[in-house]
């Protein structure tokens, strides 16, 4: 029985497994962190970064997740520079979002390459306990069988990560629940054909409600699964049919029945994002949201 085969017909125990896995009990004993994903202030860490690290800081973020990550670089700074300027702020990052890309599997070699290497790397530097890709191309997901030979990938990339202490994960859109393969969607084949002491499926509880997915279920179906949750609320858009994130509490979600299911369940990290505003500015939303999530007990 090959490797993929036997993730499948042991879910049940690897499930079970996930729920003690060594590689993060040491950081789930730290207890719950709350914290934001920089993509949430995108246009203002463009701008100036340190400026807006300093003032979320300010506002009592302690905890951040990168969405940025080129040319071996963080926001422009080196892993040892950014390391500094957190350190210097009192933060931590324990995750971070960088895209798992074909141009990163080396097919001759059945392996990752140096460049996906030197990022889990510098993640390890960084003092990461996730990798998270925060999508999947099109072309990966185009049939069954090229999503389990992308999934292999994954399980290799989540190998890598462990050796380094850390977990391999992967972050959801609504297309994973809407799409299907073999007339099952893309999420459940995802859950069923990664092994999770390595690889960790960040649950974002906004995008999958675009869908039509309820996250209760979702955390219900795979128990221990979900280590790592976006927490995201989703309100009406302007076209008919649509939604966009809002201000936590101000949408359409059961946000505290949720995430107490998510803990209930073993989710340790919790990560705010929010990509739309409304007309109010990016980081006057983020005070509100650290206040809404202090409300709720998870600051």
């Amino acid at each position: 029985m090959n490797r993929r085969k036997f993730i499948k017909n042991s879910g049940g125990i690897l499930g079970v497994m996930a729920l003690s896995n060594p590689l993060i009990d040491s950081y789930k004993k730290k207890g719950i962190k709350t914290g934001i994903q920089l993509y949430s202030v995108r246009e203002d860490m463009k701008k100036d970064p340190l400026g807006t690290l300093k003032a979320l800081r300010k506002m009592g973020y302690k905890v951040v997740e990168h969405a940025n990550y080129v040319d071996h670089k963080f926001y422009g700074w080196t892993p040892k520079e950014f390391k500094t300027v957190l350190d210097d702020l009192d933060m931590e990052m324990p995750s971070g979002h960088t895209v798992l890309r074909s141009s990163h599997w080396d097919e001759k070699a059945k392996d990752l390459n140096d460049d996906w290497k030197k990022l889990v790397a510098n993640a390890a530097f960084m003092g990461q306990k996730y990798v998270i890709s925060p999508s999947m191309e099109k072309a990966w997901r185009s049939d069954y069988d090229t999503l389990m030979k992308v999934l292999d990938i994954f399980n290799k990339s989540g190998d890598l990560c462990k050796s380094h202490g850390m977990q391999f994960g992967y972050h959801n859109h609504e297309f994973e629940f809407n799409e299907k393969l073999n007339g099952e969607t893309l999420w459940d084949i995802m859950n069923k054909n990664t092994d999770p002491n390595s690889v960790s499926m960040q649950l974002d509880i906004g995008n999958m409600y675009i869908a039509g997915a309820k996250a209760k279920d979702i955390i219900a179906k795979y128990p221990g699964r979900y280590i790592n949750i976006h927490v995201k609320d989703q309100v009406a858009g302007q076209k008919e049919g649509s939604f966009e994130s809002c201000i936590l509490g101000e949408g359409l979600l059961p946000m505290t029945e949720i995430m107490d299911l998510a803990k209930k369940g073993g989710a340790n990290l919790f990560i705010i994002e929010q990509e739309a505003y409304q007309g109010k500015k990016p980081m006057d939303s983020m005070v509100e949201n650290f206040k809404s999530m202090k409300k709720w007990g998870y600051l």
